[in-house]
């Protein structure tokens, strides 16, 4: 495999890990930072004024391109607590300030270095930075070329459009049509949902538990937990936590034979929906593989009662799982496909890749003033491109087996690991208390307090890795598809010492009503 970045250094020992970062509270104030001198310098009111502090008279400068060590990051994650939003969620696990970044290394404004296995969600295929994508990028505003067209024809959208066909599957690329969204997968899930009840006339929508597809309105309506009666809720397989007790191959056949139960079942109360959307891989979900056999009977399913399937690409696609698009892994040729992340290289694009048949929209039916990003565009081709010409789709495969056999060895010395699952570089970590299993448990249940402990103590030692699953208790890996050897064993040995101390810190203290009794003293001289 021809890889022209250059491998950024992965030190044997990871820096001196800080103190762990605890857990923001309830009022998103992170522990450990002072509030109240964030509400000072949000009143312009300073810190004192001394030297080296904000906003005083005798304020020190930083340096260019730099911030204060100690002081400056401190500052921006203070005034970040008082001015964003409640609903932020990777700052408050992860309260670090990036300046730079590099494949898979991330500098913080502390001065700190981290390897990072969120990857903006699975956004970054190629990891920070890369030299192709950041050359694309360059190419396109020192060309003069507008930045913002709508949905004009410009040569980088045909430049990227004819790569994204390249990799589609060929029955799909040969019949295709493409509708640039708005620059978030959640508004291309919109689009598909709205294409398909366009399409057949018909409303009603078949999703799975577990899954994840946005958080718009009709994108959550998809999603497992959301209450919406148009939406019919079918047992995903999972092998772990099998929602029939059995698990493996008889798990799967029963949510099969209980989709096709509902369908042809004139007393079931499912009248013949508008499509039936599914991820390969479910990644919010907890990283739960579709068995390939699994999914081949959905395709089926659905084909036989002229049902679209809306299969939702977003986060498993460029060559996340060790094929270009998941669905390559079971053969299933997909009426949609819904894309974002990794097709825009770092930057916001989502498109509805669709066969021609249900191209029955209007004019106008689906917009978005963003939808055509050029720069994004750029960066999507030189990714797509990147990845298909170097192969990564396949060396993500090898390397995340690999990955997945030594975590699994790891799990068999500790015993808190209830499961390793995943696909290529999509890989999760279930934590259980062992524990607490009761006698009818097929497993032990999640322990999020666990893995949130082992997310920090990962943080500590420069590993960032992000949280998932119906419990949040599933570890994720997503690091970049250029992660070498060297960075992988990294990431593998600092996650191990994170499980490690995390175990520890729960072990439970001998209680005082066990410990040794006290030595009677022997008697004293007789008078």
């Amino acid at each position: 495999m021809a890889v022209t970045e250059p491998a950024p250094a992965v030190p044997a020992e990871p820096h001196a890990p800080p103190t762990p970062t605890a857990a923001p509270n309830e009022a998103g104030e992170t522990p450990g930072i002072p509030q109240e001198g964030a509400r000072r310098e949000e009143r312009g009111e300073g810190s004192g004024g001394g030297e080296g502090s904000e906003g005083g008279a005798g304020a020190r400068p930083a340096p260019s391109g730099r911030t204060v060590r100690g002081t400056g990051y401190e500052s921006i994650l203070r005034r970040q607590s008082l001015r964003e939003s409640a609903a932020r969620t990777y700052a408050r696990s992860l309260p670090i300030v990036p300046v730079r970044a590099r494949g898979l290394t991330i500098e913080g404004a502390d001065g700190r270095r981290y390897l990072d296995c969120l990857s903006g969600a699975g956004t970054l295929a190629l990891g920070h930075n890369h030299p192709v994508v950041l050359e694309a990028i360059k190419k396109v505003l020192d060309s003069g070329a507008p930045l913002h067209v709508l949905d004009l024809a410009t040569p980088v959208k045909d430049a990227f459009t004819s790569e994204l066909f390249a990799t589609l599957p060929g029955e799909l690329a040969d019949d295709a049509r493409v509708q640039f969204c708005g620059p978030a997968g959640t508004d291309a899930v919109e689009a598909a949902l709205k294409l398909v009840r366009t399409a057949t006339g018909r409303d009603g929508l078949l999703a799975f538990t577990g899954a994840y597809h946005g958080m718009t309105a009709g994108a959550l309506a998809a999603s497992g937990g959301a209450p919406d009666v148009r939406v019919t809720r079918l047992p995903y397989p999972h092998a772990y936590r099998c929602p029939f007790g059995t698990g493996d191959e008889r798990g799967a056949e029963l949510s099969a034979r209980w989709t096709e139960s509902l369908l042809d079942d004139p007393k079931s109360g499912v009248t013949t929906p508008a499509g039936m959307i599914v991820e390969a891989v479910q990644g919010e979900g907890g990283v739960i593989p579709a068995p390939d056999d699994w999914m081949r009977r959905m395709r089926r399913i659905t084909a036989d009662r002229a049902i679209p399937l809306v299969v939702d690409e977003v986060q498993t696609g460029v060559g996340r799982t060790g094929a270009f698009w998941a669905v390559e892994h079971s053969g299933v040729v997909p009426d949609v496909m819904v894309l974002s992340k990794a097709i825009g290289g770092s930057l916001p694009l989502a498109v509805v890749v669709y066969r021609s048949s249900l191209d029955a929209w209007e004019p106008g039916a689906h917009a978005g003033t963003f939808r055509g990003n050029q720069l994004a565009m750029a960066a999507g081709t030189a990714t797509l491109a990147y990845v298909r010409e170097n192969r990564l789709a396949e060396r993500a495969g090898t390397l995340g087996a690999r990955i997945l056999g030594q975590l699994q060895g790891l799990a068999a010395a500790h015993p808190c690991v209830g499961d390793v699952r995943g696909r290529g570089l999509m890989i999760g970590i279930e934590l259980v208390d062992p524990d607490a299993a009761g006698p009818e448990d097929t497993a032990p249940p999640a322990a999020p307090a666990l893995a949130l402990a082992v997310q920090q103590e990962c943080l500590a030692r420069g590993l960032i890795v992000e949280l998932g699953g119906r419990h949040s208790a599933v570890v994720r890996l997503l690091p970049p598809l250029t992660l070498t050897d060297e960075q992988a064993t990294a990431v593998l040995d600092r996650f191990a010492d994170a499980l490690a101390a995390a175990e520890r810190a729960r072990a439970p203290r001998p209680s005082p009503s066990r410990r040794a009794p006290a030595p009677v003293p022997a008697p004293g001289p007789s008078h």
